[in-house]
């Protein structure tokens, strides 16, 4: 990206994510890097500014993530927060406290100093959210404290000369009532044009594909979920007819999902080829009920289908919708946990020789949505919820039949229909049902039946990595209920979910 940045070097907090989120809605592109990047590695002429996160570490332990002193001497500001605090000031000559317990929570900071960079033009008092151990006890020479608290005497402190900052809070938690001023502060300091929307990402983007692909040709599995639909859209402005999508039907898509998706498209000049593999997948998993084999024989056969396509258009490139949230959790950026590897993150099958292209891979899902609309994509398929790669079969457990698959599709659609036609599809970030393999004794008429069970998920969340149950209304509940058992041959008894996740995970296999 040609764009003003802002680089963040995550040291493991569980907030890097949410500093990245605040500089986009205050209009700066900002984007992570590891802790152990060089300032050869992050220079550049769009480098506006350096943030250095927070930590679970003790800047006073052997081995501690440390900071390429180097990345001071690039002439842009740097702002600590928290953990890249207490680095400045130990770097600096400044006097650290290790304390044998953290304070979390919230704090009230008394601010200092009339000509404060970071608190200009807010109050003298504030509630902030702290989240440390270690903290400053005396400021670096040539730094003048801005803020404190009773327990923390050095809250904030600036050298305005150097354009460095510390902060010894969280700006980018809402609990920080000022946050986003603050940060505002600093990204004003830094000279940014707070320009970063949807529009100006698709110019750069499209110039930047146009210079990554030249004059080659471009594949990619249209699947009809909002990620893959925006690559495609995105894509095609770029390079045109350079571009072949491939939707491929393994017969474990939602019901009539290859008509929805062509109706969608059908407005847009994309040449898409549409293949219906339904027969070979499910052969394959007939029978099958052990959840890995499964991902691994759909995996498996989707390349062996995909790689057959690719080939017949002579294909240089694979595009995919990979974004920064995927980027992040499979990376394990700043030593932070691994939270799950993403099958679209790490390259591909070396069989398949094709160079990756990832227009989305610097966007988190709200701004897909938001360049999925300036590219005209319709609002309902814009807002469509997540759909898994494997389908269907991950929400069969037990043995995958044509049959039980026949009667997901059915009871899904009824669920996913009376949420569109209640309001409810849109307050909810995912909802589907779940065929369990278990049968009851049930009553039809005046006739005993032995059917299926089946299970309803919906859930909200706001970056999928916990989730909570959608708190549904009851008449709602019971009128898809009455739908499902009435219309839905081979279902007797509905259920509802209400685990949250942790500990549950929102699909089922």
């Amino acid at each position: 990206m040609h764009h003003e940045r802002i680089a963040i070097l995550d040291y493991g907090s569980q907030y890097t994510r949410l500093i990245t989120r605040r500089l986009r809605e205050l209009g700066a592109f900002g984007l992570v890097y590891p802790s152990n990047a060089t300032a050869q590695e992050i220079r550049g002429e769009d480098l506006r500014g350096v943030i250095l996160s927070g930590g679970p570490n003790s800047v006073l332990e052997a081995g501690a993530p440390d900071l390429d002193a180097a990345i001071f001497e690039l002439g842009v500001p740097v702002l600590g927060i928290c953990y890249g605090q207490q680095l400045m000031a130990r770097d600096f000559g400044g006097e650290l406290h290790r304390s044998s317990q953290r304070e979390y929570g919230k704090a009230t900071i008394r601010c200092q100093g009339q000509d404060s960079i970071l608190f200009a033009g807010m109050a003298g008092e504030q509630v902030v959210w702290m989240s440390h151990g270690d903290h400053v006890e005396k400021a670096p020479e040539g730094y003048i404290v801005t803020a404190s608290t009773p327990t923390v005497p050095v809250a904030a402190m600036e050298n305005q000369a150097l354009r460095r900052y510390g902060i010894q809070f969280h700006p980018e938690v809402t609990h920080s009532v000022n946050g986003s001023a603050l940060l505002l502060n600093f990204l004003e300091h830094c000279g940014m044009r707070l320009d970063w929307n949807a529009g100006h990402f698709i110019e750069e983007k499209v110039v930047q594909i146009r210079t990554q692909v030249g004059s080659g040709r471009v594949v990619l599995g249209l699947s009809g979920g909002v990620d893959s639909s925006v690559a495609a859209l995105l894509l095609h402005r770029a390079i045109g007819k350079q571009l072949t999508c491939v939707f491929v039907d393994h017969g474990l898509m939602r019901k009539d999902e290859m008509k929805q998706v062509q109706a969608y498209f059908s407005p847009f000049d994309l040449s898409v080829v549409w293949v219906d593999a339904s027969q070979e997948f499910l052969g394959k998993l007939e029978g099958v009920t052990d959840p890995e084999t499964k991902r691994k024989i759909i995996g498996s056969t989707f390349i062996d289908v995909f790689d057959r396509e690719a080939k017949k258009i002579a294909a240089d490139f694979l595009g995919q919708g990979t974004t920064y949230p995927d980027v992040i959790e499979s990376s394990g950026i700043g030593g932070a946990v691994l939270v799950k590897s993403h099958h679209n993150v790490g390259g591909l099958p070396e069989r398949m020789k094709l160079k990756l292209v990832e227009p989305l891979r610097e966007l988190f899902k709200d701004e897909v949505r938001k360049t999925g609309l300036a590219l005209g994509l319709p609002e309902d398929m814009n807002q469509r919820h997540p759909f898994p790669g494997p389908g269907l079969a991950v929400r069969l457990p037990g043995a995958i039949t044509r049959e039980r698959v026949h009667i997901l599709q059915e009871a899904d659609a009824i669920f996913l229909d009376e949420l569109k036609i209640s309001g409810w599809y849109g307050k909810t970030s995912q909802a589907f049902a779940v065929l369990l393999p278990v049968q009851t004794v049930g009553i039809m008429g005046d006739e005993r039946t032995f059917e299926f069970m089946c299970a309803l998920r919906a859930v909200t969340s706001e970056d999928f990595m916990t989730a909570d149950w959608a708190r549904l209304p009851h008449e709602l509940l019971d009128r898809i209920a009455q739908r499902i058992v009435r219309e839905v041959k081979g279902i007797n008894r509905v259920v509802f979910d209400i685990t949250s996740k942790p500990p549950a995970t929102i699909e089922y296999e």
